[in-house]
């Protein structure tokens, strides 16, 4: 017989809303067709957003929306994607199938999706490709209230009241699609581009997001960790509020991936074993954490995890077309249930 205890009297922490976040990205049919169809479109929208999909999100209750991406992130350039939508800069979506991006969907859709939703935001900005004065001209458009050249824009574009970023995250994946950088590089590019996000309105101040590391690397977190609190009165805890690490599931590793609907018993365990894997890494980054952050004034912020399996036969490779199974929704629930339990640490998800 299995017997579960309970201690009532040992209490960890709060399970912080944000652990059931949701990522949105311009890949596939996420954004165009999936969330966002135009308002010009015969599918059933409010100014834009897909009605159907609004309502089962907003059925679902979710906390946080994260968006542009991803790798797309580091490769987007917010000013192509205001203004008027026939007027607005075309690019190609390199890093997700090859296709033309038009940028009809941009910060004001976006922020309309996210009313829709009455969710938090989480904006992800670019450091790869991106500079420092573009990054502080974004959040100057969205969260001034006043006049100012960015601000002034936004009311141009519609929208007079400023915008509420709740979390930006500085770069998506720098030690990979975000520019290949060494940890003491990207540390020193994170200090440098979050003093320019300006806490425009104190009231409501921005939680800024440092770019965590890749699965077991953890002298990434242990290098940005150092970087980052080096020669920083402590009370400024590293100039960060909270640090990202990306785990995905891959039962054979990441290459060759393995079917999302054609599997046996073993490829199964191997799935569930490599879901319960992530809890190893939570320890151990954050023991690492634990030697600058003591008092775990930095949340972690594991904004990527999940299944991930070959494409769909017959797709665009680029767009990760995959089926669901029983075996996601158990490692969804696996994944969700380490992170109440570390809920000290673990702040969003």
């Amino acid at each position: 017989m299995t017997q579960l205890t309970i201690n009532e009297t040992k209490e960890l922490d709060t399970i912080a809303p944000e652990i059931y976040g949701h990522f949105s990205e311009h890949l596939g049919r996420c954004i165009y067709e999936g969330l966002y169809v135009g308002e010009d479109s015969d599918i059933p929208n409010v100014n834009g957003m897909r009605k159907d999909v609004v309502d089962a999100l907003k059925e679902m209750g979710i906390p946080l929306l994260r968006w542009p991406g991803g790798c797309f992130a580091d490769e987007y350039h917010w000013k192509d994607g205001i203004g008027d939508k026939k007027d607005r800069k075309k690019m190609i979506n390199t890093n997700w199938g090859g296709v033309v991006e038009d940028n009809s969907f941009g910060t004001h859709e976006f922020m309309e999706l996210c009313r829709q939703l009455g969710c938090k935001t989480y904006i992800n900005g670019n450091v790869g490709s991106g500079s420092v004065q573009e990054m502080s001209e974004w959040i100057e458009y969205m969260t001034l209230d006043g006049s100012s050249p960015m601000s002034e824009l936004r009311k141009k574009n519609g929208h007079e009241a400023p915008f509420k970023v709740d979390y930006f995250g500085v770069g998506n994946e720098n030690w990979g699609c975000g520019g290949n950088m060494t940890p003491e590089y990207y540390a020193n590019e994170y200090r440098r581009y979050q003093t320019f996000i300006r806490q425009y309105d104190p009231k409501n101040p921005i939680k800024r997001i440092c770019c965590g590391a890749n699965s077991e690397d953890y002298y990434w977190t242990n290098d940005v960790m150092e970087t980052c609190y080096k020669h920083v009165d402590p009370a400024q805890h590293g100039f960060m509020d909270l640090l990202s690490l990306h785990y995905y599931t891959l039962p054979e590793g990441w290459l060759p991936k393995v079917s999302a609907t054609e599997f046996d018993e073993d490829l199964w365990y191997k799935t569930l074993w490599a879901a319960h894997h992530i809890e190893e890494l939570i320890r151990r980054h954050g023991a690492i954490m634990d030697k600058y952050d003591p008092e775990k004034k930095v949340g972690m912020s594991i904004d990527e995890w999940g299944t991930w399996f070959e494409v769909e036969e017959g797709t665009n490779p680029g767009f990760l077309y995959q089926q669901n199974t029983m075996r996601d929704a158990l490692v969804a629930g696996i994944s969700l249930n380490i992170f109440n339990k570390h809920c000290d640490r673990v702040k969003l998800a």
